[in-house]
C-alpha cells in the first residue's frame, strides 16, 4: 500500500515518480511498529544528483537488504511497516534535516555533485516531499496507536558495511542493537542473541544520538516508547537465505525480549 505524499506543479516529484512512503499491514493489531529509513535508492526524476548508477548500489545510497528483511519481517511478527522508497542521497530520512550530512555534497570518497550546488528551494522540496510524508506516516500510525490505548514498540531496521577503516578486519558482528537514552529493549535483544550463541553487539558500529538521527529519538524517545535500531552487516544478507535467516533470527526475539522488558 502506498501512502501519498504532497505533490504540486514544479516541485521535487513528478507524475511518475511513486510515492515515497511504502506501507504494509497498517490495520495490524501487533505492539510492534517496524520502520525503514533508507529502504530504497530511486532518485526523483526532476533531482539530478551526478552520481553513477553503480553508486546508486551501495550503501552510500540505501541500507543494502535492510527493506528485504524488514518486509519478511512484518509477514512473520503480523507488524506494520512503514519504509521510504528515495536515496538517503536525495535527502536521510534518518537525519535532522538541517544538518549537512543530510544531504551530503560528499560520501565515502563520493562526490554527489547535485548535493554540493542544492538551492534552499531544492534542499526544501526534498524535506516537504520526501522527508515529511515519511515522518508523518510514522508520527500517524503512533498517534492513532495512543488514541486507542495500544502499547507501541518502534523498531528501526537498517543494515551496516562489512568493512570500514576503524577496524583492521571485517566488522564481526552479523547484527547490533542501537540506543540512545532508552536501552532496555537493544540490551535485552543483544542479550538474547548473545545466549544463542550470535555475536550480537551493542551500540556498535554506531551510536543513537540527537544530532545523527531522528527516527528513534523523535518518535520513540519523545513518546517514551520502547525502541531498538537494528543494524544488520550487509554480507550476511547477500542472498535470500541470509535475508530469511535474519528475519527469523528477529521474528523469534523480538517477542521474547518485549517479554522481558515488560514482565
Amino acid at each position: 500500500m502506498d501512502a501519498a505524499g504532497p505533490r504540486w506543479e514544479g516541485g521535487l516529484l513528478a507524475p511518475g515518480d511513486p510515492a515515497p512512503v511504502l506501507q504494509r499491514r497498517a490495520d495490524s493489531a501487533s505492539p510492534i511498529l517496524l520502520v525503514c529509513d533508507h529502504a530504497g535508492r530511486r532518485v526523483p526524476s526532476r533531482c539530478h544528483l551526478g552520481v553513477a548508477e553503480q553508486d546508486l548500489c551501495r550503501h552510500i545510497a540505501w541500507d543494502l537488504g535492510a527493506s528485504a528483511v524488514a518486509e519478511r519481517l512484518s509477514d512473520a511478527l503480523d507488524a506494520e511497516l512503514i519504509a521510504q522508497r528515495y536515496s538517503r542521497l536525495v535527502i536521510d530520512c534518518n537525519r535532522p534535516p538541517h544538518e549537512p550530512d543530510a544531504m551530503p555534497p560528499r560520501v565515502d570518497g563520493t562526490a554527489v555533485p547535485g548535493n554540493a550546488a542544492v538551492t534552499p528551494a531544492d534542499a526544501a522540496a526534498r524535506v516537504a516531499e520526501v522527508f515529511m510524508p515519511y515522518h508523518a506516516a510514522i508520527g500517524a500510525s503512533l498517534d492513532r496507536r495512543a488514541a486507542r490505548g495500544e502499547r507501541t514498540v518502534l523498531v528501526a531496521v537498517h543494515s551496516f558495511t562489512p568493512l570500514h577503516r576503524d577496524y583492521p578486519g571485517a566488522r564481526p558482528w552479523p547484527v547490533t542493537f542501537l540506543y540512545n537514552r532508552l536501552p532496555a529493549l537493544s540490551e535485552t535483544l543483544a542479550h538474547i542473541s548473545q545466549a544463542r550463541g550470535v555475536m550480537a553487539g551493542l551500540n556498535v558500529p554506531y551510536v543513537v544520538d540527537d544530532r545523527g538521527d531522528y527516527t528513534i529519538p523523535v518518535h520513540a524517545e519523545r513518546r517514551g516508547l520502547p525502541s531498538t535500531l537494528v543494524e544488520m552487516r550487509q554480507d550476511t544478507l547477500a542472498d535470500d537465505a541470509g535475508v530469511a535467516a535474519a528475519a527469523a533470527l528477529l521474528a523469534d526475539i523480538i517477542p521474547l525480549a518485549l517479554d522481558r522488558i515488560t514482565t
